[in-house]
């Protein structure tokens, strides 16, 4: 029998769940359900297995034994691992009352300091009552994550002091994030305390990178490929964040020479090899060669090595995974690719030419101010715009170029839109066909960060 105020029992009962779907676990009872909308997996389980209505009540679910449940789809890798398919939102930020709290007392903290989590597998093709319930578990953060999480809170708590709730973004902390909860309409947006201006709805969230953390604990995945920056978390206090203690491990090699760096760790790197520079970032940061650093991908951080000219400028634009002209058409800018990378929190390693020479200036982490975002999207918008009417080919010259309406350099100091593929017959399907061509396909493109805006807004400032 389930226990509602022994967390132990509740974690046995739900630990049932696994292997089985909705439909197996919760009997006849369950098909009559008429629950609408995204989250309703989750809903149904509370419903129809745990036996209580769903709410957004403060306090946690079982609020006797200080648990909170969580359900969260995953994907499957093709080597057969388990991934998060998304970030897993938690309470609402209450604007008005959030500031008014510390950590310890704070309503995320009593809500979401015990986790009881089930992760099912998503299936588009499925009714979610036939999704297969692979893993169940609890979650109590170990110590070292729980110094970064709360620092993240606090990122987020003294930006709406500081009347800036509206330009919150996940790009400003490391595992706790800020995501967006409802839709793009204005009802969707809340007053703030400190600015008359009103702010997106969002939420507290796990990031994608911390929940496959997580899920790797639960299924017990070999976790031998992650090295730790910080070993031992007692370092992370007041005075010193995570982005201090990785840039101090960084600054003794400024104004060294990549060949320099190399010597001084007394490591002999295959400077032509694509890892080069990811090698040489992992031995600064004391980690085994091909490690991943766990703290950066618990934080979904983008690594990004730029290699600058003698002026400054990087040597190339930044570029970001392809794009689905389909998806492109068919996705709102909330939840678009595209604004989820510019929401990241990035690290810079910037070397300069010196000669012969790769130098090691600087390392930043970075993410991109609100007011920029908002300008990059324009571009976005305007991709969009072009794919969906079908005028994508403006002329095809002489040499048979093909000269498109996409968003160039000149048209936006942020971003622009060029080919990102093997050859031009590397393509994906066009939902609406070109006007001047007719063709049904078309070479594979990407947003790419401008070299200038590097420069101007990262690397000088």
């Amino acid at each position: 029998m389930l226990d509602v105020t022994s967390a132990d029992s509740i974690i046995e009962f739900a630990k049932k769940l696994k292997g089985q779907t909705l439909r197996e676990a919760c009997g006849k009872e369950i098909e009559k359900h008429d629950y609408k909308g995204k989250g309703n997996f989750g809903q149904l389980l509370e419903k129809f297995y745990f036996g209580y209505e769903p709410n957004s009540d403060a306090e946690p679910d079982f609020k006797e034994a200080g648990i909170e449940l969580k359900s969260s789809p995953l994907k499957t890798l093709r080597n057969e691992e388990f991934r998060s398919k998304e970030r897993l939102v938690l309470n609402i930020i209450n604007y008005l009352e959030v500031h008014k709290e510390d950590f310890e007392n704070s309503s995320f903290w009593k809500k979401n300091a015990h986790l009881l989590l089930v992760f099912y597998l998503h299936d588009k093709d499925l009714d979610l009552l036939d999704y297969l319930i692979k893993l169940v578990d609890s979650w109590q953060y170990p110590n070292e994550d729980l110094k970064i999480i709360k620092h993240d809170w606090e990122t987020i708590n003294q930006k709406i002091k500081d009347g800036k709730a509206h330009e919150l973004s996940e790009g400003d902390t490391f595992y706790l994030g800020a995501c967006t909860k409802g839709s793009t309409a204005l009802k969707s947006y809340r007053d703030q305390p400190f600015n008359d201006k009103k702010a997106k709805q969002r939420a507290y969230s796990l990031k994608q990178g911390y929940v496959n953390h997580i899920i790797a604990n639960i299924a017990q995945e070999e976790t031998a490929v992650y090295g730790k920056i910080i070993e031992q978390p007692e370092i992370l206090n007041e005075v010193q964040s995570i982005e201090d203690v990785v840039v101090s491990k960084f600054q003794p090699f400024y104004g060294k020479s990549a060949e320099q760096i190399e010597q001084e760790l007394g490591l002999e790197l295959n400077q032509k090899a694509k890892s080069y520079f990811a090698n040489l970032t992992n031995a600064i940061l004391g980690l085994e060669l091909g490690q991943k650093i766990e703290e950066f991908e618990k934080a979904d951080i983008q690594v990004k090595t730029i290699r600058l000219k003698e002026n400054n400028l990087p040597k190339e634009d930044i570029s970001f995974p392809t794009f689905e002209y389909q998806d492109l058409i068919e996705t709102d800018w909330e939840d678009s690719d595209f604004k989820n990378i510019l929401e990241s929190k990035f690290f810079f390693v910037f070397y300069q030419f010196e000669r012969e020479n790769l130098i090691l200036r600087k390392v930043k982490f970075w993410n991109m101010s609100y007011s920029d975002i908002l300008e990059a999207k324009s571009v976005w918008d305007k991709m969009k715009t072009t794919v969906s009417k079908g005028e994508i080919v403006k002329e095809v010259t002489e040499k048979g170029v093909r000269k498109t309406y996409f968003p160039k350099k000149t048209e936006n100091r942020i971003s622009h839109v060029r080919p990102h593929a093997r050859n031009s017959a590397d393509t994906y399907e066009l939902p609406i066909a070109d006007k001047l061509t007719g063709l049904t396909e078309f070479t594979k493109h990407c947003f790419w960060l401008n070299a200038s805006y590097v420069k101007d807004e990262i690397y000088e400032k």
